[in-house]
């Protein structure tokens, strides 16, 4: 490998300095910028290309390509190109460029993750509690909120007290993009709500506002939500990993299985893009498939004789 500089190098050092500086990215997103633009700077070191006009669409095509055959994953490709599409159109800012050569390229699509979730059963025994502490009250209404309501994480640590209308009926949830929605409350969420409530005062509250608070009355952070689901999975001996939005995955796929109506629950999960919901129809598919696998007479298995 050459150790000689890029003769490109000071165009993308000033690109980043203009990220660092007058776009305030943060340390991260720095980070990750100058790890791509890195991948670039070796290619065209390699390419000894040494003006930005003879980047053309078809050697960036074929340095994907190669990144693709050398093991870089989808979304690591996407991201890749990504940077590549802003260097440029910084640099065509700058007068540098005339063209941005990355704008019509697209890198190979991720293929999409089913969402885990929780059957009936395994909600049931989460949600199974006896003891009537203030933090156990509290916990037992996250939890029943999360699957009652499909909400995230940030939404429900977000909620105040003034968040719900009609008696606990409706909760209004600040999602994301700063939307706001409007999302039924069940009946036994809305029970536990109200014990929490009375449990509420029994801690030292700081925050007037928060619905939900730590042990030192202040507005509970995400983290301590994700961990409180996780001690409440271990202790009904189900898997550690259970997390918060486990149990929007649960809401969504049980309640699509029963009513098959796309649309509401994207309304209800707040997806502006039908297409994310669409996720638990393959997920709903999966289980029909396994369930026919496994009972249909001309789709079982037999065993091979010897």
């Amino acid at each position: 490998m050459s150790s000689q500089r890029c003769p490109l190098q000071k165009d993308i050092d000033a690109f980043l300095d203009y990220l660092k500086f007058e776009k305030n990215s943060s340390r991260h997103t720095l980070a990750a910028y100058r790890r791509d633009l890195k991948k670039l700077s070796d290619w065209l070191t390699s390419q000894t290309i040494s003006v930005w006009s003879d980047i053309s669409e078809k050697r960036l095509r074929l340095w994907l390509a190669q990144q693709h055959e050398n093991g870089l994953q989808s979304k690591s490709l996407q991201r890749l190109l990504s940077s590549v599409r802003s260097l440029f159109r910084y640099l065509n800012r700058q007068g540098i460029v005339e063209d941005n050569p990355a704008k019509r390229l697209s890198a190979p699509k991720a293929s999409r993750k089913l969402p885990v979730t929780l059957d009936t059963d395994q909600m049931d025994a989460l949600l199974r509690t006896c003891d009537n502490d203030p933090l156990t009250l509290r916990d037992q209404a996250m939890l029943e909120l999360f699957y009652s309501s499909g909400l995230r994480l940030s939404e429900l640590v977000g909620l105040n007290l003034g968040s719900f209308e009609e008696d606990y009926q409706r909760v209004r949830v600040l999602g994301k993009g700063s939307k706001q929605r409007i999302v039924p409350v069940g009946r036994k969420a809305r029970a536990a709500i109200r014990l929490w409530l009375s449990a509420r005062a029994m801690l030292p509250v700081k925050d007037e506002q928060a619905l939900f608070l730590s042990q030192r009355g202040e507005r509970i952070s995400q983290r301590q939500v994700q961990n409180r689901v996780k001690q409440q999975a271990r202790e009904q001996g189900m898997p550690t990993s259970v997390h918060p939005h486990m149990l929007r995955h649960s809401f969504a796929s049980h309640l699509l299985e029963s009513s098959g109506d796309l649309r509401a629950v994207q309304e209800l999960l707040g997806h502006s893009d039908i297409s994310t919901t669409q996720i638990y129809t393959h997920l709903d598919f999966q289980h029909l498939a396994d369930v026919y696998d496994k009972a249909h007479p001309r789709a079982r298995r037999k065993k091979d004789k010897d």
